[in-house]
């Protein structure tokens, strides 16, 4: 192909430094990439994923990125500023079909024209793998009315859907199902109320990790920090409703996997009471702590959610529609220390900055309270966890040699070592966390952060995302524990991303929670 339309027009060393960055582009020239970026932190580059600002944090999503599809660059716009600026705006079609558009600003320094500013518009994408395993417009239709018509849902792919196999986060273990012949409750409960299926998400495999990666399908994005992890289990539906490919994410949660995406990607997320919600039809991990979720953008939405899925049929054994939540929880807050020395100090900060908002607007009594050593916590909970995912899984894995990622495999491996004599021990331990824990909420509602942190880079090493996903399980687990309702929402905001503030209640007063984290965001952002 000749020289891209409008190419006369720009001046020839300009034009030989456009050429070179696209030809970087196209062999993935990380290096080059890096020397056609002004240095410095005031540089930028924008996209459908959001806006990184500096030459550093540019240079680590590249890294993660991969190569581009190959394209050639069809059109250049070229409009000067001065003599050492421009605008440049070129259109390129990709030979897998379709256009993209890059807006770039150029600026001469030292001799060199480099890029100081630069905004990417990709080719439409129909199906991002890395989220989606199946997608529909919708894939099912669901009641034409009810409180959640309107509303797309995108389900973990764990959940049984008529038709459809359950893949687990696994290719090989797709291949080995066999097609559901029923549709999970969790699922029709939602259809019924007139959301749709807008698809099957993405999980990490067999919801054993909550940092999002996935060794076979990629890695979601994270709809709120380019090129972080989107955080799991539940990392397809959190990004897809972080990007705004559903409304709602039905996700499960065994040790986080709702309140970690829900955190790292600036959503609301509900872990409800410890078998509220029916499981059936739902691929198990650890049935003593597995719990159905949901992810939204808002808490509105959540409520309305919360509000359909855990009322009661009016009948003369209920009091009310919503049961023990038909009343308000006490607003009343305690603090677990532990928790709290276990956040970073950026999230410390700002979360102590949090309440003292919610001391001046709304006089909320906060007190602090001790559940002990999380430590104490996350050790039996790993070996009940373990014990009860290699009853699950243990004969697939064993008969499927290399077919899980490395993290997964390890983690299968040791469960696979735990004796039924530990596995007793750590249960008798749990009992008494248990009852510490909902001593805890008798009276008030845990507040807390969620996680100790924003979500780490992609390219972090992954002995740093095991330091992490330790930390992280260290603040998730009593709540997991005692079998709580437990909520994060988007409340916090630290450099490098977003943190949740984390509410948790006794059992059975979900929707009231709903409630009470939505006055809780109300009055800390007034």
């Amino acid at each position: 192909m000749g020289e891209p339309i409008g190419a006369e027009a720009v001046p020839a060393d300009l034009l030989a430094a456009f050429t070179a960055y696209e030809s970087a582009i196209m062999a993935n020239d990380l290096d080059a990439l890096d020397a056609a970026f002004a240095p410095g932190p005031d540089t930028m580059r924008g996209d459908a994923a959001g806006l990184l600002i500096g030459h550093d944090a540019i240079s680590a999503f590249r890294g993660t990125r991969g190569g581009v599809p190959a394209r050639v660059i069809e059109r250049i716009e070229y409009r000067p500023f001065s003599a050492d600026a421009a605008l440049v705006v070129s259109v390129s079609r990709f030979t897998g079909g379709g256009t993209g558009l890059q807006t770039q600003v150029w600026e001469r320094r030292g001799g060199r024209w480099l890029i100081t500013a630069a905004h990417v518009t990709p080719r439409a994408q129909a199906f991002d793998r890395s989220v989606w395993r199946t997608v529909g417009d919708p894939l099912f239709q669901g009641a034409w009315e009810g409180p959640l018509a309107g509303l797309t849902v995108a389900v973990k792919d764990l959940f049984a859907i008529s038709g459809y196999r359950i893949g687990a986060g696994n290719p090989a273990f797709l291949e080995d199902a066999r097609p559901e012949t029923s549709t999970a409750a969790a699922v029709t409960d939602l259809l019924r109320a007139g959301a749709s299926l807008r698809g099957i998400a993405r999980t990490d495999e067999f919801a054993y990790s909550i940092a999002g990666d996935n060794p076979h399908y990629s890695t979601p994005p994270n709809g709120a920090v380019p090129g972080a992890l989107p955080g799991g289990s539940s990392s397809g539906p959190a990004s897809a409703v972080a990007t705004g490919q559903a409304e709602i994410g039905l996700a499960t949660d065994t040790a986080g996997s709702v309140r970690v995406p829900a955190s790292y990607q600036g959503l609301w997320g509900l872990r409800t009471s410890h078998g509220l919600v029916p499981r059936q039809g739902l691929l198990p991990l650890a049935q003593s702590f597995d719990t159905i979720g949901w992810l939204t953008r808002d808490g509105e939405t959540l409520q309305r959610v919360a509000d359909w899925c855990l009322s009661y049929d009016s009948s003369a054994s209920t009091e009310n529609v919503y049961g023990e939540s038909d009343d308000d929880l006490p607003w009343r807050f305690v603090v677990p220390v532990e928790v709290l020395d276990a956040a970073a100090p950026e999230t410390r900060g700002a979360f102590e900055a949090l309440l003292d908002r919610l001391a001046v607007t709304d006089a909320a009594p906060v007190d602090t309270v001790s559940i002990g050593d999380l430590d104490q916590y996350l050790v039996p909970f790993r070996t009940v966890q373990g014990a009860e995912a290699w009853r699950n899984n243990g004969e697939w894995v064993t008969a499927n040699p290399g077919a899980l990622g490395p993290a997964v495999a390890e983690r299968f491996r040791a469960a696979s070592a735990v004796t039924a004599a530990e596995e007793a021990d750590a249960r008798r331990a749990l009992e008494t966390l248990a009852a510490r824990m909902q001593s805890a909420v008798a009276d008030a509602v845990l507040l807390m952060p969620t996680v100790p942190g924003p979500a780490p880079l992609r390219t972090a090493a992954g002995d740093r995302i095991d330091v992490v996903r330790t930390a992280t399980l260290r603040m998730t687990t009593p709540a997991a524990v005692a079998g709580l309702p437990s909520l994060s929402a988007p409340l916090l905001r630290v450099p490098g991303g977003p943190v949740g503030v984390c509410v948790t209640s006794r059992s059975g007063t979900d929707v009231a929670l709903v409630r009470l984290a939505r006055r809780l965001a109300q009055a800390v952002r007034a």
